[in-house]
């Protein structure tokens, strides 16, 4: 029998004087936290900052941020501080705000004040030329090439595309024990994205590269930027040189072949292109843009397509309700030998709504970050220059004051258009998600085919929340499927 390679291994202890130096770097680590923190400018300790509390040094509140639910870490600050108030997550000191009119000032009237900008671990793993993080003139050219991948009169060439992917998928739940709803979703929204960032014309050992590598990048997206080897940043960083290599060869191979192809590839290399284009986007600009537009389309909707499954599975009577008006589509389909259409999907108003209150009560976007480019004086505080500024979608989608019973899952209250600036699922502002649409449509197609073939169960209890890294029910929301008939 050959010897088992696990068992070979030998795990030494660490040094001795490594342990010993443990306390030293600790209390180090306080004296420099308390340094940066209480020696202020006497000009600034004369404007106080916003009440709260900055937690543990260097940590801050990040880890009671990510394993509380975050209904309760937000709205018990919000009842012991007020609608704005201090913390520090993810090695940032950050202003947190729960106001409608103060979220506006921030990401619309008041926006040139605070740029765009995420932890620095994420904007490292993201790329720091993707959109996310920029303003000006850059940040309006790579709006209009994104958002013209994503407009209505784009994306709606893609619907057959979606539905095939659909019609692949769900045949093979029929055939597992057991369905972890959370990794389906995920498998499903990535090639959607594949689809829209690069066309049809992706191979399959290409998308398969990208998606592992991809994979690995997601794990470290919530870590703590520590890049010291075995940590889930340091892997995360491995993965990510790993995705710009293999964007830089199929950007390569598109302009050897001479044809820049379809997505929003196509449209960063034919916009290089153009005569008179004085704004080119280089290799790593577009790798960058291509890895932030696969976040921002990957994740949230898989997330926002579990809490959907879960919302219908806990309130039957709108299941049967979405599944009657899904089922009168199907008719005409059926009737007519066709898929579903661009047109199909703009008459399913109860579905509809209920994507709307999923993505109200899921509020998979939390928050949004900003940065304060100068000292701001907001409601009395100062916010110093270089602090993070969070506007607070979930509290807000949760506030009474908008939303009466917010607790209660109600599609019907979106009959009515909701105040503005106090629904915000997708952003507000020069930065909000341009590829909302795609999102919406992608979960519409699925939802269509899904509600009129399958009956699911939910498995075991689903109270529970985890952060992966948005906030889904436990376990990704495990779940039997059988044949509707």
């Amino acid at each position: 029998m050959l010897p088992s390679p696990i068992s070979d291994l030998v795990v030494s202890p660490p040094p001795l004087s490594l342990l010993t130096l443990l306390p030293s770097v600790f209390l180090l680590m306080l004296i420099v936290y308390t340094l940066i923190h209480h020696h202020m400018q006497p000009e600034k300790k004369l404007r106080r900052l916003p009440p709260g509390s900055l937690g543990w040094p260097y940590i801050g509140e990040t880890l009671k941020l990510y394993t509380e639910n975050p209904n309760s870490f937000f709205s018990n600050r919000e009842k012991r501080y007020g609608k704005i108030f201090k913390t520090h997550i993810l090695g940032c000191p950050c202003v947190m705000i729960s106001s409608p009119e103060i979220a506006k000032m921030v990401l619309v009237t008041e926006s040139h004040m605070f740029k765009p900008t995420y932890p620095p671990s994420k904007e490292k793993m993201i790329g720091p030329e993707a959109i996310f993080f920029h303003q000006g003139p850059y940040h309006s050219h790579l709006k209009k090439l994104i958002q013209s991948s994503f407009l209505p009169s784009t994306i709606k060439r893609s619907v057959p595309q979606i539905e095939d992917i659909v019609l692949r998928f769900l045949p093979t739940w029929e055939h597992k024990n057991t369905i972890n709803t959370l990794q389906e979703m995920k498998m499903y929204a990535f090639e959607v994205a594949m689809i829209s960032v690069f066309g049809n014309k992706l191979e399959a050992t290409e998308m398969e590269g990208i998606k592992g590598l991809y994979q690995c990048l997601e794990k470290g997206y919530n870590s703590m930027p520590l890049d010291l080897p075995g940590t889930p940043f340091n892997k995360a960083m491995k993965a990510r040189k790993g995705l710009n290599e293999k964007l830089r060869r199929i950007i390569e191979k598109r302009k050897e072949s001479g044809e820049n192809g379809e997505g929003l590839l196509g449209e960063f290399l034919l916009s290089n292109e153009k005569e008179g284009m004085k704004m080119k986007m280089n290799e790593s600009q577009i790798a960058d843009n291509i890895i932030g537009v696969i976040f921002a389309a990957h994740d949230t909707t898989a997330s926002v397509l579990t809490w959907l499954l879960k919302y219908l599975h806990h309130h039957p009577h709108l299941l049967d309700a979405v599944r009657k008006e899904q089922e009168e589509i199907r008719c005409k389909r059926v009737e007519a030998n066709r898929g579903i259409t661009w047109e199909d999907t703009r008459c399913m108003p109860l579905t509809t709504r209920v994507i709307q209150e999923t993505l109200r009560a899921a509020s998979i976007l939390s928050f949004t970050y900003r940065e304060a480019v100068e000292d701001v004086e907001m409601e009395g505080y100062l916010i110093p220059k270089g602090w993070k500024v969070l506007p607070l979608f979930r509290t807000i989608h949760y506030s009474s004051d908008f939303f009466p019973h917010p607790n209660k899952f109600d599609p019907s209250r979106f009959q009515v258009s909701p105040r503005p600036n106090t629904y915000m699922p997708f952003g507000n502002g020069a930065h909000s998600c341009p590829g909302s649409d795609l999102a919406k449509l992608e979960m519409l197609v699925l939802l269509h085919h899904l509600t009129t073939t399958l009956r699911w169960e939910v498995i075991g209890e689903d109270d529970g929340i985890q952060y992966v890294p948005f906030p889904v029910p436990l376990h990704g929301l495990p779940i039997k499927v059988r044949p509707l008939n």
